[in-house]
């Protein structure tokens, strides 16, 4: 057990955390976690079932989000990160001619400085490696709460979804009534609120009817679902009388009922 452990904390000191996560090294522990959530969210296993790469990578990022929100192990990995970055820098900026130099050289003192570098770096590498084991012993809460976050974001994406596929989901429906009707004719063509409730009550439960004082021959009438309002989209010819056009209007409760 411990030797699983131990190798995959070193296959995770060689990783690029920042660069996993998208994040610069200055970046704060809020950032951080935004970060995680913003790439979790695209590869998270629940929707990428058929990816096995999906789940290696969120895997990954767990992973480097546990190191970089406990300030122990984050302490450690910036310190193992820059010598290393200082190292490849210094190599760099060599020039040919001064890298052969350096090369020689290296040759020459390698016996006396390696033991000293290998135990200097074995030693930054091993208090990595004990904090990487720290984690996985105690759990991370951190990545417990993010986790949380992104399965509570998964599922807002699904209910949202649900609900743009379902229509009648969305609670009653207004719909616009309109039948020709002289301006200077005061009975409105004769279609009070009560005439058009027995004239529509046959096509689902009406909830309410707005005949317009302003607008002639008009009128909004609201059903209790959308199915129950209309079977098409946009619009259509109320079955029976032609002379009255029905359209579709936004339908949210707490919208004036006349629009």
């Amino acid at each position: 057990m411990a030797g699983g452990k131990s190798t995959a904390s070193k296959e995770l000191m060689q990783m690029d955390l920042y660069g996993l996560l998208g994040t610069d090294p200055e970046a704060t522990e809020k950032e951080i976690k935004k970060a995680y959530r913003q790439k979790a969210l695209t590869c998270h296993p629940d929707k990428n079932p058929d990816n096995p790469r999906a789940a290696e990578l969120f895997h990954q990022l767990s992973q480097a989000l546990e190191v970089l929100t406990d300030g122990a192990a984050r302490a450690a990995y910036d310190k193992l990160r820059k010598a290393k970055e200082a190292a490849a820098k210094r190599t760099q900026k060599l020039d040919d001619k001064r890298k052969k130099v350096k090369l020689d050289l290296e040759a020459r003192e390698k016996e006396a400085q390696s033991r000293v570098t290998e135990e200097e770096e074995a030693q930054v590498a091993w208090t990595l490696e004990q904090e990487i084991i720290r984690l996985r012993e105690e759990g991370s809460r951190q990545l417990e709460e993010q986790q949380r976050l992104v399965r509570e974001q998964i599922k807002l994406e699904k209910t949202q979804g649900n609900r743009s596929s379902n229509p009648d989901a969305a609670g009653p429906a207004r719909l616009k009534l309109k039948w020709k009707c002289k301006k200077d004719d005061e009975s409105r063509g004769g279609y009070t609120e009560d005439v058009l409730q027995r004239l529509l009550h046959k096509y689902g439960e009406v909830l309410n009817i707005v005949v317009s004082s302003k607008k002639k021959g008009s009128a909004v009438v609201e059903f209790a679902s959308f199915k129950a309002a209309v079977s098409e989209p946009e619009y259509k010819v109320l079955k029976g009388f032609s002379w009255i056009i029905i359209s579709c209007l936004h339908s949210k409760r707490g919208n004036s009922m006349y629009q």
